[in-house]
């Protein structure tokens, strides 16, 4: 008998979404994903803190963003001496309006990570898809540095991440979620939007069929997820990035799973081309208030947890 995780991995690549690199091995993800709270969240737990203890030691004196950075990059060599695949280590989501810094601390990262023996191909550089992000995204995919387009909710965000021939993007079903769930109020029918309706699973449904008819190779990932509907309804998907919580769930059910997504089937839908200038793509995500309001709620919540890191830094 064939459990759900295990029927997930024949059609979708599944990435453990976690900074908690002692959790993965259960699972046997192919690739993890990171970000500042997953990181946040890892470095206070104690058997982590000599984690953190030991990289503030060792370049006490240097900038505080370079520490940070130094700390990001040694989560992310223990998450890859677990893994056989890639991590995904995100840029300051201060920087997210801001190309050129970006760029620059992307790069640095990368730097830090060959200056541990580790290929550029096992990493991908997560920066959030903001304009001025896939800018940076565009500029350091043609370096050969490869990029997760993060806090995506909106198609415009993917049609302009494709444009710039990004390597993946993390549309984020979950909060796409939370926002109608929210908005409906107590006229929310969870039973009428779950599966193929809830409104996250079909915000990736749309953008995976568009890129897959129009010969976009830029991978879709989808991310956060709040149950294992979500994940189910979007079996086929190119990757999916799953908590430990959820991940345990699929692994204790043997409930059938069939594919969702079907690459072969888009190719032969009748879709529209689109594509977005920089007027086009503010004005089009200003359309959507969904996705305004998370994208800016998103980057607020990751800034405020990069602060409160640099205070455990400083503390350490």
């Amino acid at each position: 008998m064939t459990n759900q995780l295990d029927a997930l991995k024949q059609f979708t690549t599944v990435v453990a979404d976690t900074g908690d690199f002692k959790q993965l091995a259960q699972f046997q993800p192919q690739d993890a994903t990171t970000n500042p709270s997953l990181i946040l969240k890892a470095v206070q737990k104690p058997e982590y803190a000599p984690l953190l203890q030991d990289t503030v030691a060792q370049w006490t004196g240097r900038p505080m963003d370079e520490i940070i950075d130094r700390l990001l990059v040694r989560f992310g060599r223990e998450i890859l001496a677990t893994i056989p695949g890639r991590v995904s280590t995100e840029v300051d989501a201060r920087l997210s309006f801001d190309t050129s810094a970006t760029v620059t601390r992307a790069e640095r990262i990368i730097e830090l990570y060959q200056a541990e023996g580790i290929h550029i191909d096992r990493v991908l550089i997560k920066i959030a898809a903001t304009w001025e992000g896939i800018q940076a995204a565009e500029q350091l995919e043609r370096k050969g540095i490869h990029t997760n387009l993060t806090l995506l909710f909106s198609f415009a965000q993917a049609v302009a991440c494709g444009q710039a021939k990004v390597q993946l993007i993390s549309p984020f079903v979950g909060r796409i979620y939370d926002w109608y769930k929210k908005q409906a109020g107590a006229s929310w029918d969870e039973a009428a939007r779950a599966g193929a309706n809830d409104p996250g699973v079909q915000s990736v449904t749309q953008i995976y069929n568009h890129y897959k008819r129009f010969g976009i190779a830029t991978e879709v990932m989808g991310a956060s997820f709040r149950n294992v509907g979500q994940i189910t309804a979007l079996a086929g998907c190119d990757l999916l990035t799953i908590a430990p919580e959820l991940l345990a769930q699929l692994a204790a059910s043997d409930a059938p799973l069939q594919r969702a997504l079907d690459a072969e089937a888009a190719k032969g839908m009748d879709l529209p081309a689109v594509n977005y200038d920089e007027a086009g793509f503010r004005f089009a995500l200003n359309e959507d208030a969904m996705a305004t309001e998370k994208l800016a709620e998103g980057i607020r919540a990751f800034a405020v947890d990069a602060v409160k890191l640099e205070k455990l830094i400083l503390a350490a």
